[in-house]
């Protein structure tokens, strides 16, 4: 069998992230830091194993798919630096775009949840796949194809940027500089993706470059007095194998049942996750919006208390 210089140069940056993933487990250990728990690893195990089936299951439909595009492409690129700059750049953009339908469609969230399921955050954590996107991730990706993008190069484009997105899944402060975390995703910003803090929820969605969060209104930075928490806003009482793929699905189904029209059944589904027919519930945006309200709101008081002091002090001198 004879290998491609692209599969060693995958097979190269898989390797280099299992060892950084057994290093920083060591250190963990090591230092007492409780980065890594036995039953949260074997659950990320299992959650890449499951994805990996599904993905070979599909990848004969993905590649014919992206070839059969392909032959309707709209230009094509002949400089090979342009042709790989433009994949990178499109590939990521696009990835931005399928992961934020992921967080902002419940129907999608119900399969993207299991990746944000755990209360931990290690290398591993990157492994923890969303186990279901292999069925319809293609989709999102058939732009390139018009744009005159092979599907080997397609499929090579999203194992390298999946590779470099797994590496920014630790608890390890990484000092990069000024330029380097504006433009492209670092560890801090991706600890705020997995927060479950109300103000980091739905951030962060990039996967190499930081910049379409800042330019579409998904970025916000980690801060020190909002220490981050990782997991979901409300985690699941049963994480055994089968319940920690399903439980979305199974409370997206009783939310549907119980909507008392066929509208609201629909919103359900396509609406963001935490929407309600009734207001029970909130949205992420909604809450997010409460609380700047609730801060301005001390704020504005504290400053009214400050005020009130200086004046008294300044009476009684």
């Amino acid at each position: 069998m004879k290998y491609t210089g692209s599969d060693i140069s995958v097979g190269a940056l898989f390797g280099f992230v299992i060892v950084l993933t057994l290093v920083e487990m060591y250190f963990s250990y090591a230092h007492d830091r409780k980065l890594y728990t036995k039953r949260d690893t074997w659950t990320n195990i299992y959650l890449m194993v499951t994805a990996i089936v599904i993905n070979l299951g599909m990848k004969t439909a993905t590649f014919f798919l992206l070839e059969y595009c392909y032959q309707f492409r709209l230009f094509q690129i002949s400089n090979i630096w342009i042709y790989w700059t433009v994949l990178i750049l499109a590939q990521d953009f696009l990835y931005w775009f399928l992961h934020t339908v992921g967080h902002y469609v419940r129907f999608f969230w119900a399969m993207h949840v299991t990746h944000h399921s755990s209360e931990h955050f290690n290398l591993t954590t990157g492994f923890r796949s969303t186990v279901f996107e292999p069925l319809y991730r293609v989709f999102f990706y058939l732009p390139l194809a018009f744009m005159g993008f092979t599907a080997m190069d397609i499929l090579f484009a999203y194992l390298v940027t999946q590779i470099y997105g797994n590496l920014v899944h630790t608890q390890y402060d990484i000092k990069f500089p000024k330029w380097y975390e504006y433009v492209f995703v670092t560890p801090s910003h991706h600890r705020v993706h997995h927060a479950s803090n109300v103000r980091y929820l739905d951030k962060n969605m990039g996967m190499v470059l930081i910049l379409w969060d800042r330019w579409f209104g998904t970025f916000q930075a980690e801060l020190p007095e909002d220490k981050v928490k990782y997991g979901l806003t409300t985690q699941p009482s049963d994480t055994g194998p089968v319940n920690i793929i399903f439980h979305e699905f199974i409370a997206l189904s009783a939310d549907v049942k119980k909507a008392p029209t066929f509208l609201d059944k629909v919103k359900y589904i396509l609406n963001p996750p935490g929407w309600s027919h009734d207001g029970s519930t909130k949205i992420a945006k909604i809450m997010q919006q409460e609380l700047h309200d609730a801060e301005k709101s001390a704020k504005n008081h504290n400053v009214k208390d400050i005020n009130e002091e200086q004046r008294t002090l300044s009476s009684a001198g």
